[in-house]
């Protein structure tokens, strides 16, 4: 396993940094991100045309480096979420989570027995192809303990549901989905909104009662530092397109002008 197990960071003090990936799904993301300090990354299926085979080396070019990988997936679909697993990721990131009803289900479809209904296929990617003959219940308990589960807030019906979702056992972090919030609320982009900041605080509150991890996506490193402030402990610096573009516009302009 990672050495630095992405469920051992969830409801600790401190900020974990990370960011998501977008486009480049390459050999080395793994060790540059690593190298430049990051705590986790986040590989998109939902808003990518990435399939299971990406994901399948994303997760081994970050298992090389021993950074943490969350996979978003593209639906709630139990497909979706356990074959993301099934690849070895450390957790997966699941939107638009409205209910209880609907959080149930998500963990019903990661957790092995007893904890859920996930199918069972041992001694693959998520065991590292291990040869083990230990009996099935140990390395369920195993792979429980290391799923980490990150449920989108996205909509009203979410955020006012957040304190009971956050309860739940086997959810681990509320991740606010705060484009698709404002647009749901009615205000698109419209971040300072009442309606949306009693959401987002709603949602805080909850992931801190339970003793759950909060996360957020920033637009750049100060945002990301505001987002820290205000009690999110997982932050996503924007993601790998925009990243490179901030820092290429940046050099851009500095050579442009000569300073």
């Amino acid at each position: 396993m990672p050495t630095q197990n992405l469920r051992s960071l969830v409801g600790t003090g401190g900020t974990k940094v990370g960011t998501f990936l977008f486009e480049f799904a390459t050999p080395g993301i793994g060790q540059i991100l690593k190298a430049a300090g990051a705590d986790f990354a986040v590989l998109d299926m939902e808003h990518t045309g990435f399939g299971f085979d990406t994901v399948r080396q994303v997760v081994r070019y970050c298992q090389a480096a021993e950074l943490p990988l969350i996979v978003r997936v593209p639906s709630q679909h139990r497909h979706h979420i356990s074959r993301a697993l099934d690849t070895g990721a450390d957790g997966v990131m699941v939107p638009i989570v409205s209910s209880v009803v609907q959080a149930k289900a998500i963990v019903d479809a990661a957790k092995y027995w007893p904890d859920g209904t996930r199918g069972v296929a041992l001694g693959l990617a998520h065991e590292r192809f291990a040869v083990r003959s230990e009996p099935l219940v140990p390395r369920f308990a195993e792979q429980n303990a290391r799923t980490c589960l990150i449920l989108q807030i996205e909509d009203a019906h979410g955020a006012a549901a957040a304190d009971d979702i956050a309860a739940m056992p086997g959810v681990d972090m509320l991740w606010l989905g705060h484009n698709d919030l404002s647009v749901a609320l009615g205000e698109p982009g419209a971040f300072d909104h009442s309606d949306f900041l009693k959401a987002e605080q709603a949602t805080l509150e909850a992931a801190r009662k339970h003793g759950k991890s909060a996360g957020r996506l920033a637009v750049d490193a100060r945002q990301g530092a505001q987002f820290a402030a205000m009690g999110y402990d997982f932050v996503s610096i924007a993601g790998d397109v925009w990243l490179l573009q901030q820092a290429f516009g940046s050099g851009v302009a500095t050579v442009k002008s000569g300073q």
